[in-house]
């Protein structure tokens, strides 16, 4: 009995103390694992960006380039150049009287008190919403007749207004329908905007039933679409009216008059439902023979409304783009050149008519041509021929040889199929890549980046770019703490001339990381503060391979101050003199 008590005594006490010792054991743990930063805290409290002067009259800071991105959006390329003094007054001699100028206070009435209103956010700062004024207002003053206002709103004015409609860039144009608004996408012309908008509020199809109707369409219109119909209403109309709405660049006519029919280029002894495109360029007329159908005749619109050919400009980006033709065949050419390689460029494109678009670029066009040859690396004299996918995964391939029809036929054949090996920008390798912070290009980003057995920090970055070089201190700092740990690399890369399709980048500075040993899925954006502590835990918490920050050698040497190292300096040559 006795020695129960005393075995059931020592049972008690045993769990006593494993439950008053557990606390302390956790405690102590948890002190193991939490690591002192304080080395790393006192780097950012001495973090002082240096100052840095860089070209104000070329990007801004704030500039983000989808590379569409891509440079999907390369008809909103911002260019690098301000504008003249000559060409500002040029832009500003118009009369806007019709275009409507709204605040936070009116707006919301206006819209409800109208059934459709145009609305431009705008920075009066933008070269794009400078382009476009002129445009704007001759649009503002021919819809004044359809009872459509033109409105405009001065965004960097009016900022909570902008805010409330999610406006990222300049100009955002929003057109509203009872309230309800959707985005303009179309061209930045006095046309475009007046067709678009008569498509939107309009039937989608216009009747003409004499040859001089007929006459002031064809003199007045760029591209026009007639269907030659055996009556004005029914499944035919129906089935073009719908295709109508889809096409919002272009009119589309319907005629029953055999006369109009001729006039547009149909026989009048055609079978009916005929189809007609017409345009003033080099392939004028293009006939249609498919189903007269709504999806099939979209589809027959959208791929011949494009010349041959298109000379980029602004303007016809927004076409390229909208395109359901995903692949462009680019040739950039200086004026020099263009009456050589055209002609040929031109009759090679008529093989791949609705397959490939493409696309003229002049290169000594300073505003434009430019900054478009820049990012497709297209440099030098002599003429160059691109492949380029403008999809959500963009890819370029370079044309190599002669520009002859045969060799251009073989490239476009090879590009259909995926043949074709895709090109990056890229600065040469760097010889010597020894420092805390990897250089990146894009030709050694697969060795580099994409290295399976490390954990990679990339920030791709902008010479010009402020806020790049704010960064740029503390991304050192953070590079030469790292810098011992085998599985772990801190790179950059400079993203105005160099690319790779998974080091995109949505602006600048972009942080991605790549964990080791997942290099087939993308990247992860860093979200964490650009502070040294704050980019050290994400790249803890994130890395696939388990690390230890090294400590410095001796804290104490380190923190010790200027004045406090002299002291002893001083301390120690009075001993040597004592002595």
């Amino acid at each position: 009995m006795t020695s129960r008590v005393i075995l059931l005594l020592s049972l008690v006490s045993l769990l006593l103390f494993s439950v008053l010792l557990t606390p302390s054991l956790a405690v102590a743990g948890a002190d193991d694992d939490d690591e002192d930063l304080s080395f790393l805290e006192t780097d950012d409290v001495n973090d002082d960006a240096p100052e840095h002067t860089f070209p104000t009259d070329t990007f801004s800071d704030d500039d983000d380039f989808d590379e569409d991105g891509d440079f999907e959006n390369y008809d909103d390329f911002e260019v690098p150049s301000a504008f003249d003094d000559e060409k500002e007054e040029e832009v500003a001699k118009f009369d806007d009287k019709d275009v409507v100028v709204l605040t936070d206070r009116n707006f919301s009435d206006f819209v409800e008190d109208n059934k459709y209103v145009m609305v431009e956010f705008y920075a009066p700062w933008c070269g794009h919403c400078k382009e476009l004024a002129p445009e704007y207002a001759a649009a503002a003053t021919e819809l004044k007749a359809e009872n459509v206002p033109l409105v405009k709103v001065d965004a960097t004015v009016e900022n909570e207004l902008a805010e409330n409609y999610e406006v990222q860039g300049f100009p955002t144009i929003y057109f509203f329908i009872d309230g309800e608004h959707k985005t303009y996408s179309g061209q930045r012309t006095k046309d475009a905007i007046v067709t678009w908008i008569k498509k939107k509020i309009g039937p989608g199809i216009y009747n003409i039933t004499t040859t001089e109707d007929a006459e002031r369409v064809l003199t007045s219109g760029d591209k026009v679409v007639l269907g030659f119909l055996e009556s004005l209403v029914g499944p035919e109309t129906e089935q073009l009216a719908a295709a109508s709405k889809l096409e919002d660049d272009l009119n589309f006519y319907q005629t029953t008059n055999p006369n109009v029919a001729k006039l547009f280029n149909i026989e009048d002894t055609a079978k009916r439902p005929a189809l007609v495109l017409l345009k003033k360029e080099e392939e004028k007329v293009v006939h249609y023979d498919g189903q007269f159908t709504k999806s099939a005749i979209v589809k027959f619109v959208s791929a011949n409304k494009l010349p041959l050919v298109t000379v980029f400009t602004r303007e016809s980006g927004a076409s390229i783009f909208s395109s359901p033709i995903k692949k462009q065949v680019l040739l950039f050419a200086r004026t020099n050149d263009t009456d050589k390689v055209f002609p040929t460029f031109q009759e090679a494109a008529k093989l791949f008519k609705g397959k490939l678009i493409f696309v003229f670029v002049n290169m000594d066009d300073v505003e434009v041509g430019k900054p478009v040859s820049d990012y497709f690396g297209a440099t030098g004299d002599s003429p160059k021929v691109i492949g380029y996918t403008g999809n959500e995964n963009p890819r370029k391939y370079i044309f190599d040889g002669e520009i002859t029809v045969e060799k251009l036929k073989a490239f476009g054949e090879d590009f259909l199929v995926d043949k074709l090996k895709a090109f990056h920008k890229s600065d040469p390798i760097p010889e010597d890549n020894e420092g805390d912070v990897k250089i990146v290009v894009g030709n050694n980003f697969d060795d580099i980046v994409l290295d399976e057995s490390k954990d990679v920090l990339l920030e791709i970055y902008a010479p010009w770019c402020g806020h790049c070089q704010s960064l740029e201190p503390t991304y050192n700092k953070l590079a030469k703490h790292l810098r011992g740990i085998e599985s772990l690399v801190i790179a950059k890369m400079d993203g105005t001339t160099n690319e790779h399709p998974q080091g995109k980048a949505e602006g600048f500075p972009t942080l991605l990381f790549f964990p080791a040993g997942n290099k087939t899925v993308d990247p992860i954006p860093v979200d964490a503060d650009r502070t040294v502590v704050a980019l050290y835990k994400f790249i803890k918490k994130h890395a696939t391979i388990p690390f230890k920050l090294p400590k410095p050698a001796s804290s104490t040497t380190t923190s010790e101050s200027p004045e406090a190292k002299e002291g002893a300096n001083v301390e120690s040559s009075n001993e040597k003199d004592e002595l």
